[in-house]
């Protein structure tokens, strides 16, 4: 067999392949065999039919199609290790020549990973958000949780803000009472904004057994969007009663003994997730001016992959569990929807560039990546998933999604290589030290979010 590769462009080739008639032996033995257990011919036993029979029955162009269709894999595999290049999806295959025992020639154009020159990035600079937690900060996490430990207690008075309400609800379109337009003993905390627009108004001020009309577009059910008529009935009103601050709170809401040792953890948890909260934004600074500095071409078919990929999770996954379509969803956001195809195609962009240059980065660095790694990983997606560690491990294994998991630890690893030689400052000017931070799990996850398209389809065709 001999093979040429023509560069069409920085992310397309073209293999053109010549196979002499002998190498397609083999192939045209399993044809016949093939043939041989689909057919029967009067006077043969089944699978003993001779060659030169099935040539007159079924026509030799039959077994050629079955011969060259079984062959060309194989043929194209070598073609594209001689050639020393990554491919990217499925060829585009087309046979030039096909002389019965004589030759076999093709051509497949395949998109490839680009060559990509790694950047300095020795003199990234950036600017990250200072950890300061002060003391209201402490009040407000403390307060939260004293919130959580409220009670009520039924109270003889028109309801107020922040009362709780049990209330029964109608809701009418064009005067017709809707078949899901009726909810009865629902408890409602005036002011949460949790309902119907409109609703803290027509109950503040009544009594248990008053009622009120109110005017509201609807959230969901089958008049979503549309305006309704609203009559709303206050069964019963209780006043949330909160906890006192003290030393008898603390033991109650926490393993702490005295208020002030709550408050002290309290500002400690700030602190870290506003730690974490800092070392994740100078990641994803550090690779933006990453991406800056690199030039990085993308193959068409993959972008157009991608975007097609991150559409379709966005509307049959996110906004199919929300229970709206893609018109409302643009509507919610305020954007047309040639904003929100120029957005999602920035997206991706940044996805595809993201995974190339970290990717070669991997490469460059010969950055490997240890058992120990790999269950951290796996055991944090598992949490996000909300599937136990064994369900996802196996899920993984049985779905051959191993070498992806492998590849988010990888590119974790190699942006945080770039971040650990940047100069990173906060707003007040002081240097900040990300060594005490798990920068490879906390840079995966920065990784995760701007390359993947929710199912990973995408990521799978660059793997492939």
């Amino acid at each position: 067999m001999k093979s040429a590769v023509e560069t069409l462009n920085p992310t397309r080739v073209r293999l053109t392949v010549e196979v002499p008639f002998e190498e397609l032996k083999d192939s045209l033995d399993a044809a016949y065999r093939k043939i041989n257990q689909q057919v029967t011919v009067k006077g043969f036993r089944k699978g003993k039919i001779p060659a030169r029979v099935i040539d007159q029955r079924f026509g030799r162009g039959a077994v050629l199609e079955e011969a060259v269709n079984d062959a060309l894999p194989k043929f194209y595999t070598e073609a594209v290790n001689e050639a020393e290049i990554n491919p990217l999806g499925q060829p585009e295959v087309d046979i030039t020549e096909l002389k019965d025992g004589d030759t076999l020639n093709f051509t497949a154009e395949v998109d490839i990973r680009p060559t990509i020159e790694i950047p300095d990035y020795s003199g990234i600079e950036v600017t990250v958000d200072a950890v300061e937690v002060t003391d209201e900060d402490v009040e407000k996490s403390v307060e939260q949780l004293r919130e959580r430990f409220a009670s009520t207690n039924p109270v003889e008075r028109a309801a107020a803000e922040g009362d709780v309400v049990t209330i029964d609800l109608e809701a009418k379109v064009d005067g017709e009472v809707l078949d899901d337009g009726v909810a009865n003993g629902i408890t409602y905390t005036i002011g949460s904004g949790e309902l119907l627009d409109g609703i803290d108004e027509a109950v503040t001020g009544l009594e248990a057994g008053g009622e009120a009309t109110f005017t509201s577009e609807l959230k969901g059910g089958s008049a979503e969007g549309k305006e309704a008529e609203v009559s709303v009935k206050v069964t019963a009103v209780a006043a949330r009663e909160l906890p006192e601050l003290d030393d008898d709170f603390a033991q109650m809401a926490s393993e702490f003994d005295t208020l002030d040792e709550l408050k002290a953890d309290s500002r400690q948890r700030l602190e870290n997730m506003k730690q974490y909260d800092q070392a994740t934004q100078a990641q994803e600074r550090v690779l933006e001016e990453l991406l800056k500095l690199a030039e990085v071409p993308i193959p068409e078919k993959l972008l157009e992959d991608e975007i097609n990929t991150r559409k379709h999770n966005l509307e049959h996954h996110q906004l199919g569990q929300m229970g709206i379509d893609l018109a409302k969803y643009l509507e919610i956001q305020g954007k047309s929807e040639e904003e929100f195809d120029a957005e999602t195609k920035e997206q991706a962009v940044k996805g595809i560039k993201t995974q190339f240059l970290l990717d070669e980065l991997v490469n460059k660095e010969k950055l490997n990546v240890n058992q120990e790694e790999l269950t951290e990983h796996l055991m944090r997606r598992a949490a996000s998933s909300g599937m136990s560690p064994d369900q996802f491990a196996k899920a993984v294994v049985e779905g051959g999604q191993v070498p992806m998991l492998v590849g988010e630890v990888a590119r974790g690893k190699a942006l945080a290589v770039v971040v650990e030689s940047a100069k990173v400052v906060d707003t007040n000017g002081e240097v900040v030290d990300l060594e005490d931070e798990d920068e490879t799990e906390t840079a995966a996850e920065t990784v995760e979010g701007v390359v993947e398209a929710e199912s990973g389809e995408a990521e799978e065709k660059t793997e492939a």
